[in-house]
């Protein structure tokens, strides 16, 4: 009852419309598209006879086809891209206009079918990013969709590489499978330690830490690193802020929140509604000398609806901080 009233009032209420807003890639033809939904069918197939009964998640709804129908009826395609200035001091002069595209929370499963992932990927891709982060929560409910979201993610492109860190919903269903499964596809898992971009001889530091309830481990994360370096965290959950200003962590790129996912006239989020409430929990913040933003990411989790708080890839340029600017300009409002 719950879900049918809420999923009734998402399409009574119009969302906050942008100029970043792109429609759904599903319904276009492409060669390269039927082949690759052709082949998830397969893994999906293969995985779901290997692991058809290691489900860790149920939410108790009725069955999987309901689940599918209903979601069929919520999801619209609608991805928000938004970008962000993040200015952060001693960044090297060759990395200035590093473009860093986000996506996180995808939740591959029952509620977030083959088609939106491919959609996310596309406009990822689409952005020519120079590094793409990936945050965590890449699966829901079964072991099944772990191959065949790495498969898909596999398809990212980025000059300087795609990394990721893993979150709370991927330790449930094996972080070990998780992690393997990303690697075969080619996209570095950073689990409690760091990389180094390097160009024009100069190195960026991008760290990495296991999920914040699943052994995160900043200081070995950051070992190595100099201390205020302007160094960039991928965390999926953003509580780590406190840590990470500690040891002056440059930039923090976090999901886990969904920013809230169902935002309510009056009453808000799950979250609440005052700034103070939703501090740390949708888009950009700083606390000391680091600054955060959270991503409202693209899957669902509980409920397989949004209400306006549309799913989002963020995308960030990053400058060099300049004595008497602003530490980061919004070019696009926050959910």
């Amino acid at each position: 009852m719950l879900v049918c009233a809420l999923a009734h009032f998402a399409a009574m209420t119009p969302l906050r419309r942008t100029s970043s807003e792109t429609e759904s890639f599903a319904a276009r033809p492409h060669p390269r598209r039927e082949r690759l939904v052709r082949r998830w069918d397969r893994l999906v197939e293969r995985w779901s006879r290997d692991f058809g009964s290691s489900f860790v998640e149920d939410y108790s709804l009725a069955g999987a086809e309901r689940h599918r129908a209903l979601h069929r009826r919520v999801y619209d395609g609608r991805i928000e891209i938004t970008e962000h200035r993040i200015r952060l001091h001693d960044l090297p002069e060759s990395f200035r206009g590093l473009r860093i595209v986000q996506l996180s929370d995808i939740h591959h499963g029952l509620f977030l079918p083959f088609h939106a992932v491919l959609d996310a990927v596309e406009m990822t891709n689409r952005l020519q990013p120079d590094v793409i982060a990936l945050t965590g929560d890449f699966v829901t409910y079964s072991r099944a969709y772990i191959e065949p979201v790495a498969a898909i993610l596999g398809t990212l492109r980025a000059r300087h590489g795609v990394f990721a860190v893993l979150g709370n919903h991927d330790f449930r269903v094996g972080d070990g499978e998780v992690t393997r499964a990303l690697q075969r596809h080619g996209i570095e898992v950073l689990r409690n330690r760091h990389a180094l971009l390097r160009h024009a001889g100069h190195a960026l530091p991008i760290a990495g830490i296991d999920d914040l309830w699943y052994g995160a481990d900043l200081p070995r994360a950051l070992h190595g690193i100099r201390p205020g370096a302007p160094t960039i965290l991928l965390a999926h959950n953003p509580k780590i802020i406190r840590r990470a200003a500690h040891y002056q962590v440059g930039l923090v790129l976090s999901g886990h929140t969904h920013g809230g996912q169902i935002n309510l006239p009056l009453a808000g989020t799950v979250f609440g509604r005052s700034p103070e409430q939703m501090r740390f929990r949708s888009g950009w913040d700083r606390l000391g000398p680091t600054q955060i933003y959270v991503s409202r990411g693209i899957g669902t989790v509980v409920l397989p609806l949004r209400v306006r708080c549309p799913a989002e890839i963020p995308q960030f340029h990053l400058q060099p901080h300049e004595p008497g600017r602003d530490s980061q300009a919004r070019l696009n409002a926050d959910c």
